[in-house]
């Protein structure tokens, strides 16, 4: 008898700041469900901004204020709710050490991770490397020794870092993503048929794992619950 086990597909990019709490609430009612252990994750990269240059000069608050049109006050007031957030998840958001990049390399080696059975630990290297630490995820030493540290091989590492190795499979995320509808990240699909938008709350993760989790067990499921309202979340035009 084949064992029971449910698919979550989650679209991010290492650049979302709601990507990163939305991580930690899904982990953690992952691991208030008894059946936490046949959940099987899958990463896919949705970058926010293509944009952007490997090394932009200037703070987040500069960026998000320049490259997205945004007013000063607003940016400042809505990077001061994320760190609150952030750290009600147990995070410690640095917005003023950290150093905007652009993500596509850095998602072209959790490509690899991925393949490497490392996707879930290089992706929390990285969001934590961005958010945490004020590294340049941009630069490609940077993420070598991040690779190293998660356990990726040195030579393959570097081999995907110095050439664009896995760039198809970064773009085609994007691609299907949008095919599907998704405009803003986090963004959760549940045995490909569910879908959870935003950095929800524990609780919601929760009760939509549960209510599959029951219909792929082939329990009577009247309806899939879904949120009122979108969770928050980042998009091209900036984050909520």
């Amino acid at each position: 008898m084949t064992e029971t086990r449910l698919s979550v597909d989650i679209y991010s990019d290492i650049a979302c700041p709601w990507c990163f709490i939305g991580k930690r609430r899904f982990e953690k009612a992952v691991q208030a469900l008894p059946f936490g252990e046949k959940i099987d994750v899958k990463w896919h990269a949705f970058q926010l901004d293509p944009s952007l240059p490997e090394h932009y000069d200037g703070s987040e608050l500069d960026y998000l204020v320049k490259a997205k049109g945004m007013p000063e006050d607003q940016v400042a007031g809505m990077l001061q709710h994320v760190t609150a957030q952030a750290e009600a998840e147990g995070l410690s958001y640095d917005f003023e050490a950290l150093r905007p990049a652009n993500s596509f390399t850095a998602l072209r080696l959790l490509a690899l991770a991925k393949e490497r059975g490392l996707g879930g630990e290089m992706k929390e290297a990285l969001l934590s490397a961005h958010f945490e630490k004020g590294l340049d995820t941009g630069d490609k030493k940077t993420l070598q020794a991040i690779a190293q540290q998660v356990g990726l091989e040195a030579t393959e590492a570097a081999e995907v870092l110095g050439g664009d190795k896995y760039a198809d499979e970064v773009h085609n995320d994007g691609v299907r993503a949008r095919e599907m509808g998704v405009t803003g990240v986090p963004f959760f699909i549940f045995e490909n048929k569910y879908g959870v938008s935003g950095a929800q709350p524990t609780e919601v993760f929760e009760q939509a794992l549960s209510q599959v989790w029951k219909e792929i067990g082939g329990e009577s499921l009247r309806m899939m619950a879904t949120p009122s309202t979108d969770g928050e979340a980042c998009g091209p035009e900036g984050c909520n």
